[in-house]
């Protein structure tokens, strides 16, 4: 018998707490957490996840997420997969100001308008709303000309789908488009071109943080701290062995016990 006021399935589901964080993470304080893989745990919510104030890599793909409220609060917020939800707006990132890589690919975007949130963010450099590989797309990449309106609305993207659309490489995607253009199966007599089938797990390129992120800077600050404490234990240590060969020494000679 299902207890009273909960829905079906309701006490299996995973629910965002500060211990449930806290144990995910390794960590004592949300303040403290900077990296979080919450990926395929049926969160329909994000629970108190706006706390974790430092969070700069966050995944949370392969959900039922319908919004993404919590978010605003997450200042340095650097990385977000939000990958396989059922998203319809994304307006809470605006305030995500330190944004680099949003992966939002296989939601329901419906139109180019609803990325107009992002275009305050001006470090978002990469950005991927379909993924042919994972068989991931969202309703307004049908329209042929999404990709051009993207590029007009959010001019400071270099990446988008995976594809780079400036700087050094761009030319190389492009040949690639052309090539795949060419290439497309169609409905005349003729050998068909097979579909390509994904041959790395969803989520293998995302980008983790970078080596000059806070997260390197801290495990090294850890680390530092952990060595400075051996020397205090070594030199202790030290001063504790000469006072008990000192008191050991019988008195008037100069001879040592050797331990």
């Amino acid at each position: 018998m299902e207890p009273q006021g909960e829905k079906p399935g309701e006490a299996d589901r995973v629910h965002i707490t500060p211990q449930f964080l806290k144990s995910r993470s390794g960590e004592f304080a949300l303040e403290s957490i900077l990296l979080l893989k919450l990926r395929g745990l049926g969160l329909v919510d994000l629970g108190c996840l706006g706390e974790c104030l430092g969070l700069e890599w966050l995944d949370l793909s392969s959900n039922a997420l319908t919004h993404l409220g919590p978010l605003a609060s997450l200042r340095q917020l650097a990385v977000l997969n939000v990958a396989n939800n059922r998203l319809t707006g994304l307006e809470p990132l605006a305030a995500c100001e330190k944004l680099q890589s949003l992966n939002a690919a296989g939601n329901l975007l419906a139109t180019p308008g609803q990325l107009q949130c992002l275009a305050s963010l001006r470090g978002l450099e990469c950005l991927r709303l379909q993924d042919p590989l994972a068989r991931l797309s969202n309703p307004l990449c049908t329209s042929p000309s999404y990709w051009a309106v993207v590029r007009e609305l959010l001019p400071g993207l270099k990446v988008i789908n995976g594809e780079r659309m400036i700087g050094r490489g761009s030319e190389f995607y492009q040949l690639c488009r052309d090539l795949d253009s060419s290439l497309h199966p169609s409905s005349g007599p003729g050998p068909r071109v097979p579909r390509a089938q994904p041959w790395v797990e969803p989520g293998y390129w995302e980008p983790w943080p970078t080596r000059s992120s806070s997260i390197l800077e801290e495990a090294c600050r850890q680390f530092q701290n952990t060595l400075r404490e051996c020397h205090d234990l070594d030199r202790q240590a030290n001063s504790s062995l000469a006072q008990a060969e000192q008191a050991l020494s019988p008195a008037g000679t100069t001879s040592s016990f050797v331990f």
